[in-house]
């Protein structure tokens, strides 16, 4: 098979689809691998590392999107739009539920997507998106603290306090993969941390991990508008495989808080569950509503690039190379957590979450493939 990585093009997108090494694992077993030139620069690698581990340096987008598989970090931008074909597998991070155009797209021109997120194996666990969701975790509480001083719009509030001051106050919603890998930053600084979530097991995780250091409650309305007022950063890091985000908090909650309050809304690629929080670029991060300031950069790993393409081709190279020795039905027909990962194939969306979200007529993938 040919494998195509084109640089990505989405504004301060810094990772890259493949590693050398993970270039190396595809040529191995006799398949062509097309890196666009300068694909790898924002995480530190060159063309001739590509080219030692057994790649093809291509000069153009063009180029890379010929291929027969595209590796990507981030779903395509409409000005790649052109390069979608019948039979062409797209193997990236899609977030298809709050992306219509793009979904219409895939669906119209027969392309097979394969999304990293929704990738689930039997006991819930989304392996592809672990990586980028212990990145997120962690980072967001890392920016939340930045922007939390006075020079960038916060209250001033240090999340450690020193002695004499009382520490910063970090809500967290959701305790999964983002919510504990942004406990652990936020108790590692010294801060008074809270997390929300429905499930009891992943409470007990929790406290288990972090003892007395964390505060869990159970995720209703009624705790949600006693912690989120009080918060000095308030983390969103809800995720449901392949919908929307639920909104948790409301406008009328984030009025509620004090002036310089941060929030950073790491669901915002799937919606975001904070009524308020929209997307935004690393080229302008933050906005502010009701004086409340809002980080909600939906590519936040990207900042990190060089840890977060090896942390995600770890993990993302098995199913490429899967599905260059055997095809996507043949994986399909042989792994459940892969069959779930695929979101469009044969004209149809073939991940039931999304084709609610955009009023789509759904078909199961396993139907298609037989």
């Amino acid at each position: 098979m040919i494998i195509g990585v084109p640089k990505e093009i989405k504004t301060r997108e810094y990772r890259v689809g493949m590693t050398p090494a993970g270039v190396r694992s595809l040529t191995q077993y006799g398949h062509k691998v097309l890196v666009e030139k300068g694909a790898g620069e924002g995480a530190q690698i060159k063309d001739a590392d590509y080219i030692a581990a057994g790649a093809e340096i291509v000069r153009t987008a063009a180029d890379a999107w010929s291929a027969e598989m595209v590796v990507k970090v981030k779903e395509p931008l409409p000005t790649e739009f052109g390069f979608f074909r019948e039979k062409l597998v797209i193997y990236t991070y899609l977030h298809l539920a709050p992306e219509f155009e793009l979904t219409r797209e895939l669906a119209a021109k027969k392309v097979t997507s394969i999304a990293y997120e929704t990738i689930e194996r039997d006991d819930g666990t989304l392996p592809l998106l672990r990586p980028m969701s212990e990145v997120a975790g962690r980072m967001a509480v890392q920016v939340g603290a930045n922007v939390l001083q006075r020079e960038q719009g916060g209250k001033g509030v240090l999340l450690g306090g020193v002695t004499g001051t009382r520490r910063g106050r970090v809500v967290i919603l959701g305790g999964g993969n983002v919510g504990r890998n942004a406990a652990t930053i936020a108790v590692g600084m010294g801060a008074q941390v809270t997390v929300l979530d429905t499930k009891i097991s992943t409470m007990s995780y929790l406290v288990d991990i972090f003892g007395s250091t964390v505060e869990t409650l159970y995720s209703n309305t009624t705790n949600i508008e006693q912690c989120v007022p009080r918060a000095d950063l308030v983390i969103g890091a809800v995720l449901v495989p392949g919908a929307r985000a639920p909104t948790l908090v409301t406008e009328d909650l984030i009025a509620k808080m004090e002036p310089g309050s941060v929030v950073v809304d790491a669901a915002v690629d799937q919606g975001g569950c904070i009524e308020t929080a929209r997307p935004t670029t690393h080229d302008n991060p933050t906005y502010q509503v009701h004086d409340v300031v809002h980080y909600c950069v939906a590519n936040m790993p990207g900042a990190v690039a060089q840890t977060s393409t090896w942390a995600l081709v770890n993990t993302t190279i098995n199913y490429a190379v899967k599905i260059a020795n055997m095809g996507v039905a043949g994986v399909a027909r042989t792994d459940r957590a892969f069959l779930k990962g695929i979101n469009t194939y044969g004209g149809y969306v073939t991940c039931e979450p999304v084709a609610q979200a955009h009023k789509m007529e759904f078909l199961s993938a396993a139907r298609l493939i037989g």
